[in-house]
């Protein structure tokens, strides 16, 4: 489930061909333009690239904009699930990534003029009505409603056409073949209708014990698998983030005075949503449209449900969906529907004669903007008071100590001197949680950057704040077979179950090829049976996953034909094509300028990927990761459940 919602989140956020639309992706998103969280940080930089210093509201905008997209994809997000997807770290990263091609631009000397930003504004669809841009007024209006000035919104504008212009620039070189198109054509457009069984290993009952000589011979064949990746070992002080909160006692005063000076980060912005049911009319049938559209009216004020009318009679995009406009979408309508929506009120419902057709609207929810109270983010507030000074006061701790640390040349002398507790740790790899202190990895990530024997700085965590000292490396090397002889047994364990698993399969296969129900066959013998309706290359296959080898088995397999067992991580699994449909060669010509760009596209994505890689090492990029995680917390609290 998390793996399918991870992807999801890369389909959400802007691709690095397409940093730039992180300025535009959410504009229209609850949160708007204006409003400003608590915490601005510090007054010193969040990120330092090169001689570019970024700051807290640059990064808090860009995380709350990839929040609020993410709401409208995933019902009942928390902090919890953001934290999962890890969606703080990727909104830094392509803030960095940003930059750096904001500095990009301005060492090449790109600029962006007014003719090209007023351009760009009258081909942005929702500043469109037939075809037309809706002029200054209603341009200005729809900012307005989206709580975001002209000024502020064309500065984004600009920003966007800029990265847009960086972008071309160094991707120039990308070029596409026609056969590379076709191709690419051919992975988007074909697809196969399957069956399979699966038989995973973990299905398999064999409890045999392997000997010595079978232990040997197994790793002196797969001797190539068994490195040992670099592990350090350090000593460390922790303060867990409960025990200092124990010491910090908030007043109501405090309460009351942040309150008062971050108000707009408990504003809750004014909400309607909207239901529609339009009927399109001709002049030759206009009359008995509108006395069709007047007796849906009276219905409706008699109780007949709305939805189940739209699903019958509406003729828009959202008949399917009884007729529901939401939020946001209604804001794409005529000017004049907007207006009189605007008009109503909750429950409200009104007959609109368009031009060229008629709609009935409804207001289904209307909340006022308003700024939650007082007594409502108490307990809110009082919890990020506590984070913040509490957070304060460890720092203040453990900087203190580093001090000493650093003059005694020892992180553990100076903690038995000032009387923390402290302990030994490791070895771990880079990235490795460390139960109850850090499920992050930020400590053991943090050790992989020390040089022996140096002491970091404050490291701060989710569960509190730390200071170590790397004592010991030990180098990756091709283990010894002590050092993995458990690893090896299970791995031989696993190999012996499932080669059975694959001649088991083997050995049904003349049975699979002679009978066409293959779902009774599954139950006869303790198998998964599945089945794809429109299975594409690089699509995910329930229980086997997806790999490019298995698209090319499934695609150059002869329908009806039965295929030989198949390995997978967990198991084997058997198929059989029932159906394929295969790319048109003369469909592809007709579109070829479109899958051309499609494909160069791709081609600029992947380019500008490494070259942004290798400028961020270039550029000896510097986080505040304390205040970066001082942000976090703030944000996050607010998705506490």
């Amino acid at each position: 489930m998390l793996k399918a919602m991870r992807r999801n989140v890369k389909k959400l956020s802007p691709s690095l061909w397409l940093v730039i639309a992180a300025f535009i992706i959410a504009i229209f998103a609850v949160w708007g333009g204006g409003g400003r969280l608590g915490v601005m940080g510090s007054e010193k930089p969040l990120i330092i690239i090169g001689q570019k210093k970024i700051y807290a509201q640059d990064y808090i905008l860009a995380l709350r904009r990839q929040i609020e997209s993410l709401q409208s994809e995933f019902k009942g997000l928390d902090r919890n699930l953001i934290e999962q997807l890890g969606l703080t770290q990727r909104v830094l990263q392509e803030l960095i990534q940003q930059n750096l091609l904001f500095e990009m631009a301005k060492e090449m000397g790109i600029e962006v003029t007014e003719d090209e930003v007023r351009e760009r504004i009258m081909s942005l669809p929702v500043f469109q009505r037939n075809g037309q841009f809706v002029g200054f007024e209603e341009y200005r209006r729809i900012l307005e409603w989206n709580r975001m000035s002209v000024t502020e919104f064309e500065e984004s504008l600009k920003k966007d056409i800029l990265l847009n212009k960086v972008g071309l620039l160094l991707t120039a070189n990308a070029t596409v073949r026609e056969e590379e198109a076709w191709e690419n054509y051919k992975k988007n457009n074909e697809s196969a209708r399957l069956e399979y069984l699966v038989l995973e290993k973990n299905k398999i009952n064999f409890q045999e014990t392997p000997g010595s000589r079978d232990i040997e011979d197994f790793f002196n064949r797969h001797q190539a698998r068994y490195t040992l990746p670099e592990k350090r070992q350090g000593y460390l002080v922790f303060l867990p983030l409960s025990d200092l909160i124990k010491e910090i006692k908030i007043n109501e005063a405090e309460i009351e005075k942040y309150y008062e000076d971050h108000k707009e980060q408990f504003r809750e912005p004014e909400t309607i949503k909207v239901s529609r049911i339009y009927l399109p009319f001709t002049p030759e049938n206009k009359a008995a449209v509108l006395d069709q559209a007047s007796s849906l009216l009276n219905r409706l004020k008699e109780g007949a449900d709305f939805a189940a009318l739209a699903r019958e009679f509406s003729k828009d995009e959202k008949a399917s969906q009884g007729g529901d406009w939401g939020e946001w979408d209604w804001q794409r309508l005529d000017s004049t529907e907007q207006k009189e929506i605007r008009k109503l009120e909750k429950g409200e419902d009104t007959l609109i004669e368009l031009p060229e057709g008629v709609s009935i609207l409804r207001v289904t929810e209307k909340k006022e903007a308003r700024v939650r109270s007082l007594t409502e983010v108490r307990e809110q507030i009082k919890s990020i008071l506590e984070d913040q000074k509490a957070r304060e006061l460890g720092t203040n701790k453990l900087k203190q100590l580093a001090r000493i640390a650093r003059k005694e040349k020892s992180l553990e002398a100076a903690a038995k001197k000032l009387g923390y507790k402290g302990e030994s740790f490791g070895p771990v790899k880079e990235g490795e949680a460390i139960s109850d202190k850090d499920q992050a990895g930020f400590i053991s990530r943090s050790l992989f950057s020390l040089k022996e024997k140096e002491i970091s700085e404050v490291i701060p965590t989710f569960e509190g704040l730390a200071l170590v000292q790397l004592t010991a490396i030990t180098k990756a090397h091709p283990a010894s077979l002590e050092e993995v002889r458990s690893e090896v047994e299970k791995d031989w364990l696993e190999s012996k179950k499932k080669e059975l698993a694959r001649e088991k399969l083997l050995a049904l296969k003349p049975k699979l090829e002679s009978n066409s129900d293959w779902e009774k066959i599954a139950r006869e013998n303790n198998l998964e049976y599945k089945t794809v309706n429109e299975h594409k290359r690089d699509q995910y296959l329930s229980v086997v996953g997806d790999s490019e080898p298995f698209d090319q088995l499934i695609f150059s397999q002869p329908s009806g034909t039965v295929s030989d067992p198949v390995e997978f991580e967990g198991g084997y699994f058997i198929f059989r094509v029932l159906e394929k449909k295969e790319a048109s060669r003369e469909e592809f010509q007709k579109n070829l300028k479109e899958e051309m760009d499609n494909l160069i596209t791709a081609k600029r994505n992947l380019l500008l990927s490494s070259f942004l890689a290798r400028l961020q090492e270039e550029k000896k990029v510097r986080l505040n990761s304390q205040e970066i995680q001082k942000i976090n917390n703030e944000i996050l609290a607010r998705f506490e459940r």
